[in-house]
């Protein structure tokens, strides 16, 4: 038996301000949230963005191409409604950041970690002042309170929508840092990827590619990507 999918029931979508912000219309009608909160949208860039999405569905609505509106939805009926609870869990991953556990060995693997990760521990220490202590091997290593907090500062600031794209881009990388680094522009979406995946790059360079693992990849390579732009779009 094929999947069922929801068939396209309007003709045309736009978009228009509201009251506290942009929406999303389907032939004139307001687009709502799973949850049936108002999408009520803090940019015109988004609210654009986000008809697009809608406009370009064929006759059957494939949410997968979707990647702005259901961010949007998450931090409406999810993020707003536990704000604090989502920043402490995405900040709670200064404290096992993904660019602190280096390999210890073999040597070759050792210099590129150190090449690639260390530039962006100094670039977190010169704009948060939050050094972050490195470590070999898989043991944690305890971090310093007044550091982990200036990495987690700015997460309550964010508002539902911000952090609802902070918390693709912490979830997917597995760092804390390299989120902070895509939304303070120090690096570009393609590149914090990159650093994100340094290891499981050596293991391909070392054994080959696995087809799977790499279908995987590409996921979630897409979906950081999407987060990066949906930040981008809230300005």
């Amino acid at each position: 038996m094929s999947e069922w999918k929801a068939k396209r029931f309007w003709k045309e979508a736009t978009f228009e301000p509201a009251e506290s912000g942009w929406q999303v219309l389907l032939d004139g009608r307001p687009v709502r949230t799973p949850a049936k909160a108002a999408l009520v949208l803090p940019s015109e860039r988004l609210a654009q963005a986000i008809a697009a999405e809608w406009q370009a569905q064929g006759e059957k609505i494939d949410p997968r191409a979707m990647p702005a509106t259901r961010t949007a939805n998450s931090a409406i009926d999810k993020v707003a409604v536990q704000h604090e609870e989502v920043a402490a869990m995405l900040a709670a991953y200064g404290g096992s950041d993904m660019l602190c556990y280096r390999a210890d060995g073999p040597a070759e693997l050792v210099a590129r970690q150190s090449a690639d990760w260390d530039p962006l521990l100094d670039w977190a220490e010169t704009r948060f002042g939050a050094r972050l202590a490195v470590t070999a091997g898989v043991m944690p290593v305890a971090q310093d309170a007044a550091a982990l907090e200036r990495l987690a500062a700015p997460l309550r600031e964010m508002d539902p929508f911000a952090l609802a794209a902070f918390h693709d881009l912490v979830a997917l990388s597995g760092s804390l840092v390299l989120a902070h680094a895509v939304t303070e522009a120090r690096l570009d979406a393609a590149e914090a990827w990159r650093l994100s995946r340094l290891d499981e790059e050596w293991q391909i360079e070392q054994w080959g590619e696995d087809e799977e693992a790499e279908a995987l990849a590409q996921v979630k390579r897409t979906a950081f990507h999407d987060a990066a732009r949906f930040w981008t779009l809230l300005g």
